[in-house]
């Protein structure tokens, strides 16, 4: 009698604690894996992790203030890519490592090429892969994005088409802002000179006209010879530009010399090929465009 009574008491004890902390959860329950996704750079990474949330498990290779095209995979990055879902890049030559790191790590994952919806640029043989720099192509990138991610993982569509549909609405809104900004910018000044040829789609969209770069390419591993920096220069002074601006991912000391030899001021770094750390003024993409245009207003408006 005393046995079934302590074995009853036991029981009850039992019943008591778990209705106390709780059942623990089934394997049912559980909330399911997120999607491996790999991003190749910062500013692909933040238009993914923006569609994707909390739905992704998002590895970016290069990151803020890397410049993608001198980028050198580790282990780490031949890691990421085999253990991936889905990998999204740019594509148009910005990642000239890509293709081998990929093939090297046995990757079965989707491969993206966020530009593919992209018209591109370009200057005879060389394809402009700066294709964000235009908000309109922003857009279009998210939206495949978008599409990727529901085409993998059709349980989670209707969060990345809400993601998308709210961040679509701020790049619209980023778009509208940049006309505003540059309409107060007399045409006369709307030009641009930087460190290499990033800003041709900038250029297009938003009514500027790219007096020269120093680097005479749409990649930053170019070597310019002593004619083009001399013909840079002439350019500078004929055009009138107040400023010419350094990047965030190249050496500041030819832009330097440039400015000293055509007698203009340096002006502040624009962020071109990579967003800043999150301490910065262009911590995101959004934070990066804002940034780029106050500071090409403000400086050429002199």
């Amino acid at each position: 009698m005393v046995s079934l009574f302590v074995r009853g008491l036991a029981l009850l004890v039992t019943l008591v604690t778990l209705v106390a902390v709780g059942f623990p959860p089934s394997p049912a329950a559980a909330q399911p894996a997120r999607l491996k996704v790999v991003a190749t750079f910062s500013i692909v990474g933040d238009l993914v992790q923006n569609v994707g949330g909390d739905r992704i498990q998002l590895t970016t290779l290069v990151g803020p203030d890397g410049d993608t095209e001198r980028f050198e995979p580790t282990p780490a990055t031949t890691r990421a890519l085999a253990e991936a879902d889905l990998i999204f890049e740019n594509g148009l030559g910005s990642e000239p490592w890509l293709e081998r790191f990929f093939t090297a790590s046995g990757s079965r994952a989707s491969r993206i090429r966020v530009s593919q919806s992209v018209d591109p640029r370009r200057e005879g043989e060389e394809v402009d892969p700066h294709v964000w720099h235009d908000a309109a192509n922003a857009v279009r990138m998210a939206r495949t994005i978008r599409d990727a991610l529901s085409g993998v993982d059709p349980a989670n569509a209707a969060t990345y088409a809400a993601n998308f549909d709210a961040y679509n609405t701020r790049l619209e809104e980023l778009d509208a802002w940049i006309f505003d900004q540059v309409a107060t910018l007399p045409a006369v000044r709307r030009k641009l000179v930087t460190s290499h040829d990033t800003f041709g789609y900038f250029a297009a969209r938003y009514g500027f006209e790219i007096v020269g770069v120093g680097l005479q390419s749409f990649f930053t591993d170019a070597q310019p010879s002593a004619q083009q920096v001399n013909r840079l220069v002439q350019d500078i002074r004929r055009a009138g530009v107040p400023a010419v601006f350094i990047e965030n991912v190249t050496d500041p000391r030819l832009m330097q010399q440039v400015a000293a030899e055509a007698g203009v001021v340096v002006g502040p770094q624009l962020y071109t090929d990579a967003i800043g750390e999150a301490s910065s003024p262009a911590g995101t993409y959004i934070d990066m465009m804002n940034y780029n245009v106050r500071t090409m207003v403000t400086s050429l408006n002199r």
